[in-house]
């Protein structure tokens, strides 16, 4: 009969471990002391792991410190299978965990080992033939592996979420053309302001991702400097130079990233700041969501007796006890996903302070909140585009009722007939609740057609007023001085096209 245990050793003394289960003792100690968040450490950081152990492998390997080809075929086979998800089931401790990140990276050591192991058809816990320290941690420490895994896991997870954003924001970009031509009221402090049109709005929403997308993009180069090879306090204590020079290099080449190892590595071992400076990145693509997703809630509220100016798509019935009710619930769980990520900055953000002298022992807090962050803004941009945005419908006869009956219109009659003429026909069109354009013909301030001009989507668009164009009569020399306390003499760029070629997102306006 197959035995049910075995037994292992450390500094503390012995562990019956259940004899099918790849992780060692010091797994199961993490286990029995940390449980904290109730869910094992994020998937993608164990990945990452295995890719951070094979790059050392094939190092190792090529250093000479395994004689047995059979034995570094098995490390790196093992390796490999962690790297591709096959081994992460077996990567049990708790996500969060003292020791900056000990007990993960041991576990990540016992699977391999104990993998290859199996591969050698040798027994579980058999560590003098393939050891977790000797073998699979082999010239390095906690404290170079675990950073350097989570900010492969975070690069790569970093190109997925811009690859949403991007959707997202052409799936906003085909709604300001769909939208074009739809008249609605802008507000400012939730109260009408001016006109504008629909699709105007949508492009806004898009240029804010666009700009997300870009802080994303940008952000992941500071995560491809690592300090692996400085082992425990950067310095690289116990590592032949050989090793420190060629590890980062093979991961290199086993990622297709372009890691650089660190100038200083006793600084990239000690301070976490720059995850604090990607997690603001990721605040601030939250708010985008944020205020985008309130938007819409705003402009689909009613939907009879509110807003009401926009329709999303009706995804589940909204309440138990109100028939036909049907709630926003996409903006709102988007809404939801966007604070947590704000949350988890704090919690980054004070982590990465609380690092004392040589290590930042919570490592893992940092871990858990960075890779939570960016799964919660890749599904919270996913299902947005899919279930929302893509779905939107404008309500166009709301939109043109309220734009025509609103005092927002009388914002159009400012440049003819001036703005206190204007207010005294707002204040009239408010007394007898006639609509600004009835109350200007009455007047006689403008014809019909003349008002309907103004109110159209291209007049709403216009940059500016076609009157207000600067005059041709300025002397070229003026439009392109110096700026004046601007430094080195620099000159004002004009954008092409005479002075009065007003342009708007670089196409001239109507």
């Amino acid at each position: 009969m197959c035995e049910q245990f075995r037994t292992e050793r450390d500094l503390l003394g012995e562990k019956q471990i259940p004899a099918d289960v790849l992780y060692g003792i010091h797994t199961v100690r993490a286990l029995e002391n940390f449980p904290l968040a109730g869910r094992p450490v994020h998937p993608e950081l164990a990945r990452a792991f295995g890719e951070v152990k094979l790059a050392c492998a094939i190092v190792n390997r090529s250093l000479g410190i395994w004689a047995d080809n059979a034995k570094a075929d098995a490390i790196e086979a093992a390796c490999r299978e962690m790297a591709d998800g096959k081994l992460v089931p077996h990567v049990a401790v708790d996500a969060l965990q003292g020791g900056a990140g000990t007990s993960t990276n041991m576990n990540v050591n016992e699977v391999i080992a104990n993998r290859a192991l199996e591969m050698l058809g040798a027994k579980h816990g058999d560590y003098s033939i393939v050891s977790p320290t000797d073998d699979i941690n082999r010239h390095q420490s906690t404290n170079d592996a675990y950073p350097t895994a989570l900010k492969l896991a975070a690069i790569r997870l970093l190109r997925i979420l811009e690859e949403k954003i991007v959707a997202l924001q052409e799936a906003f970009q085909a709604k300001e053309k769909e939208f074009a031509g739809v008249v609605k009221i802008g507000r400012t402090e939730l109260q009408e302001a001016v006109l504008i049109t629909l699709g105007r709005e949508m492009g806004a929403y898009a240029e804010a991702l666009s700009r997300d997308r870009w802080r994303i993009y940008k952000c992941e180069e500071r995560l491809r400097v690592v300090n692996l090879g400085g082992t425990a306090v950067g310095t690289g204590l116990g590592a032949p130079r050989r090793f420190i020079f060629r590890a980062v290099d093979i991961l290199r080449e086993i990622t297709g990233i372009g890691f650089a190892r660190a100038e200083n590595l006793v600084d990239n071992t000690q301070n976490a700041d720059v995850f604090v400076e990607v997690s603001g990145m990721l605040k601030a693509h939250a708010a985008t969501l944020l205020k985008t997703a309130g938007d819409l809630r705003l402009m689909s509220s009613g939907p009879d007796a509110g807003i009401g100016e926009i329709k999303l798509p009706e995804r589940q019935a909204g309440s138990s006890i109100m028939p036909g009710k049907v709630n926003p619930v996409i903006p709102e769980a988007v809404s939801q996903a966007a604070i947590r990520v704000m949350a988890e900055d704090q919690c980054i953000a004070m982590a990465a302070g609380m690092g004392n002298l040589e290590l930042n022992a919570f490592m893992p807090l940092i871990a858990d909140s960075l890779l939570s962050s960016l799964k919660l803004l890749i599904g919270a941009c996913d299902i947005f585009r899919r279930f929302c945005v893509e779905g939107i419908r404008a309500n166009e006869e709301r939109c043109r009722r309220s734009a025509m009956s609103s005092i927002a219109a009388a914002t159009v009659l400012v440049p003819a007939v001036g703005y206190e003429e204007a207010c005294r026909v707002a204040a009239e069109a408010r007394a007898s609740g006639e609509s600004i354009r009835d109350v200007a013909v009455r007047r006689g301030l403008i014809s019909t057609e003349e008002f309907d001009r103004l109110v159209s989507p291209e007049s709403v668009c216009r940059l500016g007023s076609p009157d207000m164009r600067p005059s041709l009569t300025v002397p070229p020399v003026a439009l392109n001085r110096p700026v004046e306390g601007g430094s080195g003499g620099h000159e004002r760029a004009e954008p092409p096209g005479t002075p009065g070629d007003l342009r708007v997102n670089g196409s001239p306006s109507p």
